[in-house]
């Protein structure tokens, strides 16, 4: 018996027809829609949905050989029941066990004594989830996606996919990483921040965040102490104190962290000399070499998170802490995630070979290793020289935009200009005395304008961590600048 079922199908563009159409006669079957009928034939179903035969011709062939159909000769298409009915039963069974899981028992009070909520009283960066909507967002760390090499990508994909490279990625690696992709890490990206290594040194992990989580089981817990420029990066704050790490809040001056007599408090020091966070001060030479000078005199170890070491506007990029350090004292991080894309979710840390050892054990009992493919993509996409055409396309563009918002704010916000930076992709600026942050922040968001406040990144209360917010550049367009700095200074 034919089918008299009508399809419609609202066709979105950013999936393919094939996709869409395989998805919406699947769930027609699983309602029982074509018990005992056929499907509409290949001619009649292209007619309905408006789209070529030979879309559909190739959606139902596909279901064939998968077991979802049966094809019969002069007859056309049938659903198979028996494979419907497994997939549904499952299907069913599962919003079953979720029913009764949601709906069926009484609320557990008896979680809240038994969750350590250390986590919960954290003071985390937040933004809006729904910032593409607003005119100017000022935000930092969003990427503009329109500057991502997609087609190289894609490619990189594709070569990943071939027979004699899946065996390479495929199978089980239980705790090591992509040899391809250490090699790339080791010859094209870590030499430009003078750094070489052993491959033994190096150890991927899904971006910077997870070095830190890492090293903050590894090396922290009560009795250690960590310190961390102030103001700084509030995640690393949060994950060792997370530890019971004890926090030193380390001043910061136009030439990066001071040499003061903090550091003989500490076990280990986290710095961002590229580009401080949130500041974006780039440490002089002179202050990374009396830092490393200290790190040696009072025995502690610095962690270098070399965030945005390529984006520089002034000047040519300084040799990272690594490259200078000859007594082991400084741990590299490095991200591809935001170089790249934050979705990404790809980073490595660089140490002597006991600390990479024991962080390989520690990785591997909660997650093995970064996902294989991902790794072999990457690595291509370096080796094939995409990666430094995408930062030199990047660089430029920063540039035109770090210039842009320069401008904009000498004319329409002067008094809020702080130190000289080397480039970065925020300004970090402070509003005149009589103005909270915070306020200001939730006014500007209402007329379009976002901005970050700047009072999460201090980890010592006063009225002076107030008064800071940063504004990013690098998820705007370059037109939008001067307008949104203007909308700013009206609220001042």
């Amino acid at each position: 018996m034919k089918s008299d079922y009508l399809m419609h199908i609202q066709f979105t563009p950013e999936r393919s027809l094939q996709e869409q159409i395989r998805e919406h006669l699947l769930e027609a079957m699983k309602k029982g829609v074509f018990q005992d009928k056929a499907l509409p034939s290949c001619r009649k179903l292209a007619s309905m949905l408006r789209v070529s035969r030979n879309t559909v011709v190739l959606v139902y062939d596909k279901l064939v050989d998968e077991g979802y159909l049966k094809a019969q000769e002069r007859s056309g298409y049938y659903p198979n029941i028996e494979a419907l009915n497994d997939t549904l039963s499952t299907h069913i069974e599962s919003e079953k066990a979720s029913t009764m899981g949601n709906y069926g028992a009484k609320p557990a009070h008896f979680w809240s004594k038994r969750i350590n909520d250390k986590l919960s009283h954290q003071r985390n960066i937040t933004k809006a989830k729904n910032w593409q909507d607003y005119p100017y967002p000022f935000l930092f760390g969003q990427p503009d996606h329109s500057l991502f090499p997609l087609n190289h990508w894609r490619e990189c994909c594709r070569l990943s996919q071939r027979a004699g490279v899946v065996k390479d990625w495929i199978s089980d690696s239980i705790d090591s990483d992509d040899p391809a992709l250490i090699k790339q890490l080791q010859t094209n990206v870590l030499t430009k921040r003078g750094i070489q290594v052993q491959s033994e040194q190096i150890l991927i992990t899904i971006g910077t965040q997870n070095s830190l989580f890492i090293l903050a089981q590894l090396l922290g817990g009560s009795g250690t102490t960590l310190g961390v420029e102030e103001p700084g990066y509030p995640d690393v704050r949060n994950i060792f104190a997370s530890q019971d790490t004890n926090i030193v809040p380390l001043s910061i001056d136009p030439q990066g962290v001071e040499i003061s007599d903090n550091l003989q408090k500490c076990d280990y020091v986290y710095v961002t000399p590229s580009h401080q966070v949130p500041s974006n001060v780039t440490m002089s030479m002179d202050r990374r070499r009396a830092l490393l000078a200290a790190a040696e005199k009072y025995d502690f170890v610095i962690i270098e998170d070399d965030y945005e070491s390529e984006v520089n506007v002034l000047h040519q990029a300084s040799p990272s802490l690594k490259s200078l350090d000859t007594n082991g004292r400084v741990i590299y991080i490095g991200s591809l995630s935001k170089s790249l894309s934050p979705g990404l979710r790809l980073g490595y840390m660089v140490a002597e070979v006991p600390l990479i050892t024991a962080a390989r054990g520690l990785r591997r009992l909660m997650y093995r290793h970064p996902p294989a493919n991902n790794q072999r993509t990457c690595a291509l996409f370096i080796s094939l020289g995409h990666y430094d055409t995408y930062l030199r396309k990047l660089k430029n563009c920063y540039q035109e935009r770090w210039s842009a918002m320069r401008e904009a704010l000498e004319k329409h916000l002067p008094e809020c200009m702080t130190t000289e930076t080397m480039g970065g992709s925020a300004f970090w600026l402070k509003l005149p005395a009589h103005i909270d942050c915070e306020y200001f922040s939730q006014q500007a968001k209402q007329i379009g304008v976002l901005v970050e406040p700047g009072t999460v990144h201090f980890a010592r209360f006063n009225l002076d961590s107030r008064r800071y917010v940063r504004l990013g550049f690098s998820a705007i367009d370059i037109d939008k600048i001067e307008p949104g700095i203007r909308k700013l200074s009206t609220l001042l």
